[in-house]
């Protein structure tokens, strides 16, 4: 028989019995004891030649069987527990041919559940003069007993005087398993904040070791403030009057220690919350050394302290020299400056009317003219630092003679008698020049100011005029520095000369027409005669008289094409007898062919 069997709770055991004789038996006997707790033993199966049957009034009644081979036999156990865990025998009988008796240890197996790890939530202090309890690890429900190893960082631990130690706790449960709870005992340093601590559970199977670990844990680890850290949290980069700054201090102590700020030579604790210092609307007044302390009671060194520099940028507002306006005569030069006291380096920019027209602190104006007048604003920024902006401005008067917009002194107009003109007159100078207007050859109803627009150094003046003969009109322009005048001639064109010119060219072109009517008519009138004649026999039929006729109707048709020519040049008297005889005119036939000849 085997020495031991190996078999997980609640499956079907095996236990064979094998045996052999020296010579053949006349009868095998074959019986099964187990031995109980008390140490006595109790047969359980006998089987012979001729019978096999299980023992009544056992445990094992309902749950066991026996199997002959032909080298023995098997006892099978069903539905295995806990307390099958015990020796079983097989004793064989061969009456004269000998007997025997073997031995095998049933040992029952069940795994343990998962392990479970808790660490403390109190946290653990490295302040401790002794091992304290970080965690705890338990697995359930195994058989046989297991066990637990504890690891951190996936290390190993092993108990170590005055370190480590580790304190197991078994618990045999009423089903007969095991559960097996180990609390470990560590002396933690700050390094351990940032390990994490396992338990592993190694327990038996039939015939290996198998084993379950458990999830890592973090413990919290109190240690004492070694050290602070200050920054500034806001504004990102250089920080400027008006800005509201946030200072941020912190240790490295678990728990945070409390936090405390002031300036390097005050001993006044300035207002906080939680390690935040927060300087609203900051001015240059505010630029000093911040120092932050730690007030952990358990640091070596009490007076743990950071410091920070704060700096405030700061720009004045603009000084512009010459202040506020300056008087310039036309063609002087004047130099201006514009400066503003900065912690950094400054840009000037000048501009007139939204237009830059020049860089740099100092201005200068060469040979001023009207158009030099104006306001100069100057823009001061910190190129460093956006945001840092102020500006000044300074205005320029420059005084002259008064300058007439128009290049023309002298202007030539004409216009029919009657008409309307607008005459302008637009002139710049300071002081502001005043007009007067001198017209001659008209009367003083026939004009009048229509239009005065006045500015500091600009008046414009228009005038409407009528028209009656030629004019002379002077605009004239004055201040304390000279005089300046525009003049204009304007030649008048009669009223009548216009329309008789049209109605004689209409004439002339009538007349035409009428004297090419007149010709068409007499031709068909001398046609008409000429054949009444033939008609009447009164004309000659002889080849003399046909030319005779033919001559004289050329003759007669030369002669009207010719009077048509002449006619088309003739004079008004000429034209109104025509017209006369076109009209109706009751003349004998004779006498308007007379006309032609």
């Amino acid at each position: 028989m085997e020495d031991t069997v190996e078999v997980y709770m609640d499956e079907s055991a095996e236990i064979p019995c094998l045996y052999t004789f020296t010579e053949k038996p006349v009868m095998v006997m074959v019986q099964w004891f187990v031995r109980e707790r008390e140490g006595n033993r109790v047969r359980i199966s006998y089987s012979d030649l001729t019978m096999q049957k299980v023992d009544e009034d056992t445990s094992y009644s309902d749950r066991i069987s026996v199997q002959p081979n032909s080298d023995g036999e098997t006892l099978i156990i069903q539905d295995v527990k806990l307390s099958d865990e015990r020796e079983f025998f097989c004793q064989v009988s061969g009456l004269a041919a000998g007997n025997g008796e073997g031995r095998t240890l049933l040992k029952v197996f069940d795994p343990p559940e998962p392990p479970v790890v808790e660490g403390v939530l109190s946290g653990v202090s490295v302040s401790s003069d002794s091992p304290a309890k970080i965690a705890s690890c338990e697995t359930r429900d195994g058989f046989p007993k297991p066990n637990i190893t504890w690891y951190r960082d996936h290390i190993p631990i092993h108990p170590a005087n005055g370190l480590v130690n580790v304190v197991t706790l078994v618990t045999r449960e009423s089903s007969g398993l095991y559960t097996v709870q180990s609390d470990l005992h560590y002396k933690v340093t700050k390094e351990d904040k940032d390990a994490h601590f396992s338990c592993e559970v190694s327990y038996f199977v039939p015939a290996a070791v198998r084993t379950s670990e458990s999830k890592g844990i973090n413990i919290t680890v109190h240690y004492p403030t070694s050290s602070v850290e200050i920054w500034k949290e806001s504004p990102e980069g250089l920080v400027k009057e008006g800005d509201t700054v946030e200072i941020r201090c912190q240790g490295d102590g678990n728990p945070p220690a409390p936090i405390i700020f002031n300036r390097e030579q005050s001993d006044v604790e300035l207002d906080s919350y939680h390690g935040l210092l927060v300087l609203k609307e900051v001015s240059r007044a505010d630029s000093d050394v911040y120092e932050c302390h730690s007030l952990d009671l358990d640091a070596v060194n009490h007076d743990v302290v950071d410091t920070l520099q704060l700096t405030v940028h700061y720009l004045d507002p603009a000084v512009v020299m010459p202040k506020d306006s300056e008087i310039m005569l036309k063609g002087e030069s004047l130099t201006a400056t514009c400066n503003a006291l900065s912690s950094l380096e400054t840009t000037t920019v000048w501009f007139k009317e939204g237009i830059e027209v020049g860089r740099g602190h100092i201005m200068q104006l060469q040979d001023a003219t009207f158009d030099t007048a104006g306001q100069y604003d100057c823009e001061v920024t910190v190129p460093s630092l956006p945001g840092l902006l102020t500006s000044g401005s300074i205005h320029i008067i420059v005084q002259g003679a008064p300058q007439m917009k128009d290049a023309e002194r002298e202007i030539e107009l004409t216009e029919k008698v009657g008409g309307w003109l607008n005459l302008s007159c637009e002139v710049r100078g300071f002081p502001r020049p005043a007009i007067t207007w001198s017209i001659t050859g008209s009367q003083s109803q026939s004009w009048r100011e229509v239009v005065k627009r006045e500015t500091e150094e600009q008046v414009h003046s228009v005038v409407m005029l009528k028209v009656t003969t030629d004019i002379v009109a002077i605009c004239n322009s004055t201040n304390d520095f000279g005089i300046e005048t525009k003049t204009y001639n304007i030649r008048s064109i009669p009223f009548s000369q216009t329309p008789t010119a049209r109605k004689t060219s209409v004439d002339n072109s009538g007349v035409i027409i009428v004297v090419i009517i007149v010709s068409i008519l007499l031709l068909a009138i001398l046609g008409s005669v000429f054949y009444f004649l033939y008609k009447k026999g009164k004309l000659p039929c002889g080849r003399s008289g046909k030319q005779e006729i033919i001559n004289a109707y050329s003759t007669k048709e030369k002669t009207s094409k010719d009077d048509i020519v002449v006619e088309m040049k003739a004079k008004k008297t000429e034209e109104s007898v025509l017209l006369k005889g076109v009209n109706g005119e009751k003349k004998p036939l004779n006498d308007q062919v007379t006309m032609y000849t």
